[in-house]
């Protein structure tokens, strides 16, 4: 980046770009969303190049990462959530109480296949996002259902595969994981973690076997001063 653009971007805008490192559910092929409630009625928007393309006010920002292994089901599954899940305030002012329909508000969707990353070593991968050729009509689709479930004025969208500048303001921040759990495991994703798992057992240190703890009372009644050298128990001292 240019000084001058450096400058511009600290006086002017606040450039978002998600990538997703996922630890906890990375093993899996799912949706990945990332969803944005913004409260108060400063712009979201996307432009390409010079043009802008889509802008809303008060509402969500939703981060659509969809997986090769992405059904309808996980389509109708995330359109639920998102239309559904209660990210605002209701009349009296109390936290997490309204949705986005509850509160009739805007939608900003927009389709980031950079969500579906896995590392290999430092350099990310995204073989697990859908192709082109087939997530664009799956975007569309999942656009019209949010449409068709809500008020199709208050969906927006971005520019499908193009290379955009998204400028969100984040209230709080906020920032909600929306996965859908339909989607089947990814067979290599799953192996690797298998092999992690067989590894960390290997080095990791093995409790008092039954027949040792049995040895360590022989030896307390014997001698009760003696430590049983299990449970990290501490010896007792002799009264005088």
């Amino acid at each position: 980046m240019k000084p001058q653009n450096l400058t511009w971007w600290n006086a002017r805008v606040s450039l978002l770009y998600a990538v997703g490192i996922w630890t906890m559910f990375g093993t899996y092929a799912y949706y990945q969303t990332y969803v944005w409630p913004r409260k108060k009625d400063e712009p979201q928007n996307t432009n390409v190049g010079d043009e802008q393309v889509s802008s809303i006010g008060r509402g969500l920002c939703v981060l659509l990462g969809i997986s090769v292994e992405d059904t309808p089901r996980d389509m109708e599954y995330m359109v639920r959530k998102i239309l559904n899940i209660r990210l605002f305030e209701d009349e009296n002012g109390r936290a997490w109480s309204r949705s986005v329909m509850d509160r009739e508000l805007e939608v900003l969707c927009i389709s980031q296949f950079t969500l579906q990353c896995y590392l290999k070593g430092n350099k990310p991968d995204f073989h697990s996002a859908m192709p082109a050729e087939l997530a664009q009509p799956f975007y569309t689709s999942m656009l019209e259902q949010m449409r068709s479930a809500y008020r199709a004025e208050l969906i927006k969208d971005g520019q499908f595969g193009a290379y955009m500048q998204v400028h969100i303001q984040n209230d709080g921040p906020v920032t909600i994981e929306l996965e859908s759990p339909t989607g089947p495991m990814d067979s290599k994703q799953l192996a690797k973690q298998e092999k992690q798992q067989q590894r960390k057992e290997k080095t990791r240190p093995k409790p008092p076997s039954e027949s040792g703890r049995e040895k360590a009372a022989a030896r307390q009644r014997v001698d009760p001063s003696a430590s049983s050298g299990a449970e990290g128990d501490v010896s007792s001292e002799r009264e005088p």
